[in-house]
């Protein structure tokens, strides 16, 4: 665990809690940190599903401390296989609808955020990326008149938003299908018997040559072999097919999601894969495309103030 000692007054503890991983924040009355702690402790390393003992162990001392303090959570944690479940909420949704769906623990020691569903005949979910997209909008009001929010990761999320609200999306399987592909195909099989890593121009130019691929020949299917082909015939490193693996797979959604699109893109996750997007956005003449750090923490502070958790911190105040 990490942590900065602090002698400001908090306001909040707000978790992200996901699968693979907790981060616990200790946040003041302007919504900033002022402390953090993390363990590898997402909702499936929790031995015998003892969430409460792990919640303690975490965020123990700031409660003990400052008793006072609510408590909020984002992520998997209000899954079928979390703590407790939070119902999705349908389409449209914002933090005030989000701040009206937080479920409470058994014994009510956390409040959790719900996920959103968009139903229909080809229905969808997402369960966290509603926080960061509520951070988003707090941390830049502009987007809430309407906006499309890009959210790299297993399950990219392409986010439309309608008057401050997540009108409909659209999930990608990108991150979970180059895992499978590199883990379980013969398309990974050379970066399994060549594990040296390539320099960063050169993995960079083989994924970019990637989406190159895609953009000059419209469908990812057919292409997809010549990850393998291309090492075979010479034109490509062993250890370089994996990016350009990845370009196949981050050009076809870009294509997907663009639908004729190209500007107003906002890209929200981690900083190496949204530099990734960036760069395959430009090959595809996307140039305006700004990034949002921080989401999850705002999110969860918005909708915190939204449902009135925050110590001496209400609404018309912010």
């Amino acid at each position: 665990m990490d942590g900065v000692a602090t002698a400001r007054s908090p306001a909040l503890i707000a978790l992200d809690w996901g699968t693979s991983s907790l981060r616990a924040y200790l946040l003041g009355p302007d919504g900033a940190v002022l402390d953090s702690r993390s363990a590898p402790q997402g909702i499936m390393q929790v031995p015998g599903g003892d969430f409460a003992a792990v919640f303690e162990a975490v965020t123990g001392e700031w409660r003990h401390r400052w008793p006072e303090l609510k408590s909020i959570a984002a992520g998997m944690i209000g899954s079928a296989q979390g703590w407790v479940e939070a119902p999705y909420l349908p389409c449209p949704a914002g933090p005030e609808e989000l701040a009206g769906g937080l479920v409470p623990v058994p014994g009510g020691a956390l409040l959790v955020v719900p996920g959103v569903a968009q139903y229909g005949e080809a229905p969808n979910v997402m369960r966290g990326e509603e926080t960061q997209i509520a951070g988003a909008l707090a941390l830049n009001p502009a987007l809430r008149e309407g906006s499309l929010l890009v959210m790299p990761g297993t399950h990219s999320k392409w986010v439309s938003i309608e008057q401050g609200r997540i009108a409909r999306f659209d999930t990608y399987m990108t991150g979970e299908l180059f895992a499978v592909l590199r883990g379980h195909s013969i398309l990974g099989r050379f970066a399994r018997d060549v594990p040296k890593a390539a320099e960063d121009a050169a993995a960079d130019a083989a994924f970019l040559r990637g989406v190159q691929a895609v953009r000059e020949g419209g469908q990812v299917a057919p292409l997809l072999f010549s990850a393998r082909a291309l090492v075979l015939t010479g034109g490509l490193r062993p250890e370089l097919s994996l990016d350009y693996l990845s370009g196949l797979l981050i050009g076809e959604e870009l294509l997907c999601g663009l639908r004729g699109r190209r500007e107003g893109v906002v890209l929200i996750g981690d900083p190496a894969l949204c530099r990734r997007y960036r760069e395959a956005l430009a090959l595809l003449g996307v140039s305006e495309v700004r990034e949002i750090e921080n989401a999850a923490t705002a999110g969860l502070w918005r909708i915190a103030i939204q449902a009135g958790l925050a110590a001496g911190i209400s609404e018309e105040t912010v």
